[in-house]
Parts: C-alpha cells; structure tokens; sequence
C-alpha cells in the first residue's frame, strides 16, 4: 500500500503536490518558520542545507571568531537524524512545497547575507526553481549575494575512479548502493561545479581527487569536549572500539571475524558500539584504548577526529594521497595509525606487542586535532578563498 502511494504521488504534477502538501501542513497546525536573521557584521556568511555531522553549524561557528564575520546554517530537518546543532532546522516538505517559504528565504539570503555556503550541491532556496540549482545560485546572485560551494563525500565521489584506486572500495558491487546511481549523480554534481565556477571546497583530503580544484575545508570538532586523562594502552587486553555507523562503508563485516577471534583467544577485547548518542561518545572513547574507524574510503572525517582528541590510537585505512594532503596543509604527520581489511590482524598483534608505540602515536592526537580541526584553519581557508567583504 505505501509502495502503491508513493507511486501515485510521485505521478503527480508538482503544482498539484505543492497545494496538498502546504493543505496537510495546514491542517496539522504546521507553521512556516521564520526567516534567518544575523547579526549586520560588514561579512555576513549563510551555510546550507546538509550540516553533514553537524559541519555546516561548526563551519558557522567557527569563523564567527573573526568579529567581522557573522554566519549562520540551516539544515532540511530529516537530514540531521543525529540531531546535530542546527541555527535553523526546516522540514523538507516545508522547503519543497512552500512557495511562501522559497520567496521568504531568497529575500533574506539577499537582504540579510552577503555570502552562501552551498553543502553538497543540494537547493539552497527548496522547490524554488524546480530545485534548480543553477536558477537558485542565479537568484542569490542576481540580489548581490556571493556564493560558493562545499562538497561533503558521497555527494561527489565518483564511484569509477573509487573503485580504481581502493581493492576495499564500497562500490565493487551494489550492496552499499546503487553504483550506477550513484555514478551518475556524482557525474552531474561535477558538470554542475564546473558550470558554476565558484570557490569551491572539499570537507575531507580524499575528495580533492574528485574535485582538484577545491579547496580543503577541514571538519571542525570541539577538542576541548573530548579531551580526557585516562590512559592508552596500559589494560592487559586493549578494549578496542568500532562504531558501525555505515557498516558497509566501514567494512565492519570484513573487519569483525578478526575481532571476535583475537577477542575469544584472549588478545583484546572487543566492543561493538551502536546506537549510542553523541552525548554518550566522549565516555565511550574515555574507556577505550584503540578505535577502529573505516577500512573502504581512504579518508578520515569527523569520527576520526573525535578519537584523535580523546587521545586513543586511531586505526583505519587513509590512503597515501590524504595522508600528504593533511601532512601539507597541517605541517603535521596524521596519527592515524595505517591498516587495511588485509593487514588489521597483523597491525594489532605488533601493537599489543609494542604498547610504547601506540602510546606514542595516540599521544599525537589531541594536538593534531587542536591545530587542524580546532575551526582556527577552517575560518583561515574561508577567508582567503570566499569570504572578502
């Protein structure tokens, strides 16, 4: 019945969709949310609509430390699932078929902004335009406002050159995704920034690969939130933590059979992390001594990050191209130690085996986040490359 219902919306003809759409809001006493406003500070930066781990709001943040900057983000609430913090959460019925909200907001990305950040190529102004987003960065053009772009991953990774370059890549097959799909969605979203030719950038070192003209963005943590005084490494059998949040990215299947085998023979022990809040994850890595983050992608992004800080030794695949990247840009060595879904059994023996070694590695951590991911380069990297008054 839901499969037949979807079917017969999706047949019908917008302007038909938008009327019952803003009806049944209407009726369910759902209001339209009010405009963004800011602060009127000589650059005035407007980031939106993904907020991908809450990046778009820590992006916002971060350059606000510049008294000359004001910023704030929006986020289509069923994209924040996670509930990251958000300055305005809409609903994507509300943005898709309101066409009181579509005039609304560009009136006040024109009126009250002087820059947006557009995130992974989705409409920042809605259903306005048929969700063109070329018609939309048009618009807010057009009323005198800069524009840019950001590309957050999966929105921009061109399945074929992933695959090409990973023997672990997610898109061998279709069980992740629809790899054709997706190839071509990528494919699109790259003529789009072509077209466009705006400041763009990337969240992650990976990603400059798929978009070489970008600029890196680094995702941005509170370090402080995850600093902790509880050792690594000293327990007689290491706890070592994974967090399957997209296991088929992770290559948590791959990687669990060599868990649970050094866990039952008495080597680690093995904690398999889900569903938990992200108030909860600063306690979890505190009783942790290595995380293991993802072993398809050849990247590190937030999750990463947030072990750096806590000061437990990071295992994961980051491939070489990343690694140079972030060894550029930081002046830093990323202290993520290397393993593959090949070699994992054979990097945990040698570091049960050489505890010093990993110590020192994790020790690295929270310094590494604190000079690259503490939002001080992030605002840096937006200034020099978007955000001129």
């Amino acid at each position: 019945m839901i499969a037949i219902a979807k079917t017969l919306w999706e047949a019908t003809p917008k302007p038909v969709q938008d009327v019952v759409a803003v009806a049944v809001d209407h009726l369910q006493g759902v209001k339209i949310p009010e405009s963004p406003t800011v602060e009127r500070t000589p650059v005035r930066l407007f980031i939106a609509p993904a907020n991908y781990a809450g990046q778009g709001y820590r992006w916002a943040r971060a350059v606000e430390s510049n008294p000359e900057i004001s910023a704030r983000n929006m986020v289509y609430t069923e994209m924040n699932p996670f509930g990251y913090d958000a300055d305005f959460p809409v609903r994507w019925r509300t943005v898709t078929h309101s066409h009181r909200w579509q005039r609304a907001q560009l009136r006040a990305l024109t009126d009250e902004f002087t820059h947006v950040l557009i995130e992974a190529e989705f409409p920042p102004l809605g259903g306005m335009f048929a969700q063109d987003v070329r018609r939309q960065v048009k618009a807010l053009q057009e009323g005198g406002t800069r524009v840019a772009m950001v590309c957050h991953g999966s929105d921009i990774r061109l399945p074929s050159r992933h695959r090409a370059l990973e023997a672990w890549s997610p898109f061998r097959d279709d069980s992740w995704v629809n790899v054709r799909e997706v190839e071509e969605m990528a494919a699109g979203h790259r003529r789009l920034l072509d077209d466009l030719a705006l400041p763009t950038f990337v969240s992650t070192p990976g990603l400059l690969l798929d978009v070489p003209f970008a600029q890196l963005l680094p995702v941005v943590i509170e370090v402080e939130r995850w600093a902790t005084a509880s050792q690594v490494l000293h327990r007689s059998r290491p706890r070592v933590l994974h967090v399957p949040s997209n296991s088929l990215v992770k290559g948590t299947a791959e990687i669990e059979p060599i868990l649970h085998r050094l866990h039952d023979q008495g080597w680690i022990e093995y904690v398999r992390a889900e569903k938990l809040s992200q108030d909860s994850m600063p306690a979890a890595y505190a009783q942790t001594d290595i995380v293991l983050d993802q072993f398809r992608l050849g990247d590190y992004g937030v999750g990463a990050c947030e072990a750096m800080a806590a000061g437990r030794l990071v295992i994961s695949h980051v491939s070489d191209q990343a690694r140079s990247i972030v060894a550029k840009s930081a002046g830093l060595r990323l202290p993520i130690l290397e393993a593959n879904i090949d070699s994992l059994e054979r990097v945990l023996r040698n570091i049960i085996a050489d505890r010093q070694r990993g110590r020192a590695l994790a020790e690295e951590g929270p310094g590494f986040v604190a000079r690259f991911h503490n939002g001080d380069l992030a605002r840096a990297v937006l200034e020099q490359n978007f955000l001129q008054s």
